[in-house]
C-alpha cells in the first residue's frame, strides 16, 4: 500500500471546496435515487411524492452537495463521509465530534419518523438522505483523514492531472458515457436471492462493504499512475454494482420507514 503524506485536517472541504471533490457525481447520486424508486413500495411511494411535492428522489439527490456553497449548513459537511486509518475498525476508533455519514443516516432516519417533526424538516432530511445512501456507496468515501479521502491522492487521468477521488466521483461514470437514466434502465438483472443478500444488514453493515473496496482500490492504485482503459475497465462494474446497491438500499429504509 502507498505510504501517503499527512495533510490537516478534514474541514478543509470547507476552506477550499474548489480543490476538493466529495460526492458521486451528480449523474451517480441521480442514477442512485432513480433506482430507489424503483423499489419504493406504493405507501412510501405516496409519502415521500407528498413530502417532495411531486419531485423524484432523482432530482433530489443532489441536495447534499448543493446547499455546500451556503455557509449556513456548514455543519452537515462531515456527515457525507467517515475516516479511520487503515488497519483499525469504526466501532472502536474515537469519532469526529462532528458526526460522520453513520450519524448523517440515523438522523435522517429519526426526523423522518418523528411525528412531531414539521413537513419542512422532513423534506429537507429526506433529501440528505438520498444523497448520503449515495454517498454512503462510494468505496472512498469510508476512507481516510491523511489525504482527505483520496482527495490529495494525485493520479492522472487519460494524462490530465487529478485525483482518485475525482476519478472514482466523475471520471469512471464520465468515461461510460451513460446518463443516469440509462444507468438505472441497464442495472444488472439480481435474482430474488440476489436481491435479498443486497437488502440484507444496516448501514454498518453496507458501510463495511464500502470499506473493503476502499482498500483494494488503495492497493491497486499507484501514488502518479496515468489511469487508463484498464483502470477502468477493472472498476466500472463495481461503480455500477454500488449505484444499484446504494438505491436498493435506499428503498429498503424507506419502505421501512413508511410501511
Amino acid at each position: 500500500m502507498n505510504k501517503l503524506f499527512t495533510v490537516g485536517f478534514a474541514f478543509l472541504f470547507f476552506i477550499i471546496p474548489q480543490t476538493i471533490n466529495a460526492d458521486w457525481g451528480k449523474t451517480g447520486h441521480r442514477a442512485t435515487g432513480e433506482i430507489a424508486s424503483q423499489y419504493l413500495s406504493k405507501r412510501a411511494k405516496k409519502a415521500i411524492d407528498e413530502l417532495l411535492d411531486g419531485a423524484s428522489l432523482a432530482i433530489v439527490s443532489t441536495f447534499g452537495d448543493e446547499i455546500k456553497s451556503d455557509s449556513k449548513y456548514r455543519e452537515f459537511g462531515p456527515w457525507h463521509y467517515v475516516n479511520y486509518p487503515f488497519g483499525s475498525d469504526y466501532s472502536t476508533h474515537p469519532k469526529s465530534e462532528r458526526g460522520d455519514i453513520i450519524v448523517a443516516i440515523q438522523k435522517c432516519v429519526d426526523t423522518l419518523k418523528d411525528e412531531n417533526a414539521s413537513k419542512k424538516d422532513k423534506a429537507f432530511y429526506l433529501k440528505m438522505l438520498v444523497h448520503f445512501l449515495g454517498d454512503l456507496h462510494m468505496p472512498l468515501h469510508v476512507g481516510i483523514a491523511d489525504d482527505l479521502g483520496a482527495n490529495r491522492f494525485q493520479v492522472k487521468w487519460f494524462g490530465n492531472g487529478t485525483n482518485l477521488h475525482r476519478v472514482w466521483d466523475e471520471s469512471l461514470i464520465g468515461y461510460y458515457k451513460m446518463s443516469y437514466t440509462e444507468l438505472a434502465a441497464n442495472q444488472a438483472k439480481l435474482s430474488d436471492a440476489q436481491l435479498n443478500i443486497i437488502q440484507e444488514g444496516t448501514p454498518l453493515d453496507w458501510m463495511s462493504e464500502s470499506r473493503e473496496l476502499c482498500e483494494d482500490i488503495y492497493e491497486n492504485t499507484e501514488v502518479g499512475a496515468n489511469l487508463k482503459y484498464g483502470y477502468a475497465y477493472r472498476y466500472m462494474d463495481t461503480v455500477r454494482s454500488q449505484l444499484q446497491k446504494g438505491g436498493i438500499r435506499l428503498a429498503v429504509l424507506l419502505n421501512e420507514i413508511y410501511d
